[in-house]
């Protein structure tokens, strides 16, 4: 029997193409680390030791069990029995699907690509419109994140007076997920029937869509307290509902670059203060990543102005079914299936016509 497997060169050559032996070192060197009686002298420290541990650890672990699936084909098909066809044709299959997958792993090059994201949407033109379609690209990714084994946590949520959402901040925790969500950046364009206009017509709306790299090490930003405002005040929903007693929101301004980050989703003050100088954090270390190309007066203000003509993709519902990324071309027919988190193939689109470019 004759098989198209690319594993039969040198498995070895694996290794090297996706960086294995560099993975599997970096392994061996937190191990030592997590070893160190002192270790937890400094708990912070301690602690990003140990979340790098364990993920290198998963890495190491998929990696051998991925080589010995593909060990374990060849030594089948040597076999040369044409009744472990099926079987063999099955495995080949799903190699080449993970081989796909280790494939998209090894485009990330950025600094950040292989950590958590802070995403944040923001409604923008349209109205009540807007905030609805604000809600429903908070769903989409959350969907999204769900399918990809990767952890959430609301961090701030302003609802809307009358449906939707104003803005939304959310966590996402676990591999690559910041690689993966940055291309997400940028406006959104719905077209629909709106549900919200009595005479049921047509309606434009924009949303803005930020991913942030989560800093895991505050070396990496400094951060004066004399450069902070902070204002505590009472959270409450929509409409002024669900207020709480005490106050327990957070609102820190950073002064040299107007930088305004709200927190109000935790009961805990405390808590919501850690969450909002996560958000700050991550916020300053765009703007040190991007200054080189961008003024800081460029990075401030509204971001990016979430209206017509500035949309990196658009999503009509009428009066047909499609989702299109203007970046890419890249579009699908089936716009539910895009909302119901099937974003993986614009992604897919964006990383590879943009390998090399950081």
């Amino acid at each position: 029997m004759t098989y198209s497997l690319p594993a039969k060169r040198d498995s070895s050559t694996l290794w090297c193409v996706f960086d294995f032996a560099k993975t599997e070192q970096d392994y061996l060197e937190h191990q030592k680390l997590s070893e160190q009686s002192d270790l937890w002298q400094e708990p912070e420290y301690a602690q990003r030791i140990m979340k790098n541990l364990a993920r290198l650890k998963e890495e190491v672990e998929d990696w051998r069990k991925f080589l010995q699936q593909i060990t374990d084909t060849l030594e089948l098909a040597s076999l040369e029995d044409e009744g472990l066809r099926p079987e063999i044709e099955a495995e080949i299959a799903s190699i080449m699907t993970e081989l796909e997958h280790r494939e998209m792993n090894a485009m990330f090059s950025g600094k950040y690509d292989h950590g958590d994201a802070i995403l944040a949407i923001h409604a923008g033109a349209g109205g009540v419109d807007a905030q609805d379609w604000a809600e429903m690209l908070e769903r989409m990714y959350l969907r999204w994140a769900e399918s990809k084994g990767y952890q959430t946590e609301i961090l701030d949520l302003s609802e809307g007076e009358e449906s939707g959402i104003k803005s939304i901040t959310i966590s996402v925790i676990g591999a690559f997920a910041y690689g993966y969500m940055h291309p997400e950046k940028g406006v959104h364009r719905l077209v629909r029937l709106s549900p919200f206009d009595a005479a049921h017509r047509r309606h434009t709306s924009f949303a803005l869509v930020e991913v942030l790299p989560q800093v895991e090490d505050d070396t990496e930003i400094d951060i004066n307290p004399d450069d902070l405002k902070i204002d505590v005040y009472r959270s409450s929903g929509a409409g002024g509902q669900n207020v709480q007693k005490n106050a327990t929101a957070i609102r820190i301004t950073h002064i040299p670059t107007g930088i305004v980050v709200t927190c109000q989703n935790e009961r805990s003050q405390t808590q919501n203060r850690e969450n909002a100088m996560r958000v700050l954090r991550s916020r300053l270390l765009e703007i040190k990543e991007q200054e080189h190309v961008e003024t800081l007066a460029e990075l401030r203000g509204e971001y990016t102005k979430a209206e017509w003509g500035s949309q990196i993709r658009s999503y009509v519902l009428h009066p047909y079914q499609m989702v299109k990324d203007h970046r890419t071309d890249y579009e699908v027919g089936n716009a539910q299936s895009v909302l119901n988190g099937a974003i993986d193939g614009f992604i897919d689109a964006y990383l590879r016509a943009n390998v090399g470019n950081g």
